[in-house]
């Protein structure tokens, strides 16, 4: 599969059908799936349909940028018809009886979902390690993870099989995979996109997200979803932009010139990899030739992020969850005996949910319960509210925060699943920008060749999804023409 500007391009031009670019990229899944372990459904015979749809309105003169292109979706969001297990046995024949607010919206502009892809169970993991059908493998090296939650998204766009594609961010879930797999991935502002038809992880954290092979195929995506839905209550009434044209108009006048780029201390002082310090280093380099101002700053709080993220997350996700409980909701554990509706719960909830599910269910329930909610849970909501504000202060003099996405590249699967601290870790740079609820774009460096792909991350103020798209999207030509010689 091309990247998306060159697909989108084809098939504008009807240099190729979307009927012939969809069995491509079909082909390329069901390679992809036996090799990765990326998907959890390909939707053959639907994405043809769809596909047939889009040719036909194309001959009647529609030419939408997304029409007729193929993506994949995180099985963590519905699309009806199709089963949605969240990574989870006990959603294992679940299937969902409507579409979430961003399927409607991508059906509306004629793109074709190709398959569900695999996920960490819920979206709680670093390293797409904890799903009930196994664990997905990192196209740029198999024997590695490709990030987590949204890992198997990552991986069917690094591995050509789609060029864009949907995943979910509530800690870093969206950035962190895009930096393993070498691809652009934006967590926007939270309420720029609507949760309706997304499975709650930690409600106050979740943003459905973008995820594609180049910042073009973000930006379009983005427009093509974003914006005020009132099905969701948090959803922001903010407007929102035609992100992809915008892109398209800004692109031969974007400058870094007078930019002013923060490098947050608390982040600066953290113990990166070799080859993510070399890369962060050439990065800042990049930088200060395109003339933007860097500068350094503290976010004092921040180094709370990790702490507090999983004491909000887990309060909310054992809050979430409790619904699946065999008999409401999700797989009941089936069992000879005579139970009790207790016991029903407790054996379904035990048989049905991972271990890393249950870990975090404990915790959110013991921080919430009588006499430690105000230890606890208060406590974090009040630090979540000084990160915010330190965030809210860099902005009055700063256009951008820069961070690696990661302080490694992608680690190989086993290596971590034994000491939790060490995988929460990995997400210690894209923490902050969820707890703020500030947009943040992960796209690949590449200036100093490192054997494995490598992120950097923006952050921007509230609602400023353009001006990170427009960075990222810079910063790739501005590779592109190096390689060629002209920069």
């Amino acid at each position: 599969m091309p990247k998306f500007s060159k697909a989108r391009e084809l098939l504008q031009s009807k240099s190729i059908s979307s009927l012939e670019l969809t069995q491509e990229s079909l082909a390329a899944s069901k390679k992809a799936h036996a090799e990765l372990n990326c998907y959890y459904e390909i939707c053959e015979d639907t994405a043809l349909g769809e596909a047939r749809s889009a040719d036909e309105l194309r001959s009647r003169g529609e030419n939408g940028p997304l029409l007729g292109v193929p993506y994949a979706l995180k099985d963590l969001i519905l699309a009806k018809g199709f089963k949605c297990t969240a990574g989870s046995k006990i959603l294992e024949n679940f299937v969902a009886p409507y579409d979430a607010h961003v399927v409607e919206k991508l059906q509306r502009a004629g793109a074709v979902l190709v398959g569900k892809t695999s996920m960490d169970e819920f979206g709680m993991g670093s390293s797409n390690e904890n799903s009930f059908r196994g664990p997905v493998r990192n196209p740029v090296d198999s024997s590695c993870s490709p990030g987590g939650s949204s890992g198997g998204s990552a991986a069917a766009v690094a591995s050509g099989s789609v060029s864009l594609a949907l995943g979910t961010d509530t800690g870093g879930s969206i950035r962190q995979p895009a930096s393993f797999c070498g691809i652009v991935g934006l967590k926007p502002t939270y309420g720029r996109v609507s949760r309706y038809g997304l499975m709650a992880f930690a409600s106050s954290l979740d943003q459905i997200g973008p995820m594609a092979s180049d910042a073009e195929g973000c930006a379009f995506l983005l427009e093509a979803f974003a914006g005020k839905d009132d099905r969701d209550a948090t959803s922001s009434s903010t407007p929102s932009l035609a992100y992809g044209q915008e892109l398209l108009r800004q692109r031969s006048s974007w400058s870094w010139k007078g930019k002013k780029v923060a490098l947050p201390r608390e982040l600066l002082n953290l113990s990166y990899e070799d080859e993510v310090s070399k890369e962060f280093a050439a990065f800042r380099d990049y930088l200060s030739k395109e003339g933007a101002q860097l500068v350094e700053l503290d976010l004092p709080h921040v180094s709370h992020s990790l702490a507090t993220y999983y004491l909000i997350c887990t309060s909310e996700a054992s809050s979430n969850l409790s619904r699946y409980d065999g008999v409401h909701v999700g797989k009941r554990a089936a069992s000879e005996e005579n139970l009790s509706l207790d016991q029903i719960y407790a054996k379904s909830r035990g048989q049905n949910f991972g271990l890393e599910v249950r870990t975090r269910i404990l915790l959110g329930t013991y921080a919430l319960s009588s006499g430690y909610y105000d230890a606890y849970y208060r406590r974090a909501a009040q630090a979540r509210r000084m990160i915010y504000n330190d965030f809210k202060k860099s902005f009055q003099s700063v256009d951008f925060l820069l961070s690696p996405t990661s302080p490694e590249t992608a680690f190989a699967l086993g290596s971590k699943t034994s000491d939790p601290l060490k995988m929460y870790a990995s997400d210690l740079c894209t923490l902050p920008a969820s707890l703020a609820g500030v947009p943040a774009i992960s796209f690949p460096s590449s200036l100093s060749s490192p054997s494995r792909p490598v992120g950097m991350q923006l952050m921007a103020p509230w609602f400023s999804e353009m001006s990170l798209l427009s960075a990222a999207d810079h910063y790739s030509h501005s590779c592109e023409g190096a390689s060629d010689g002209h920069i």
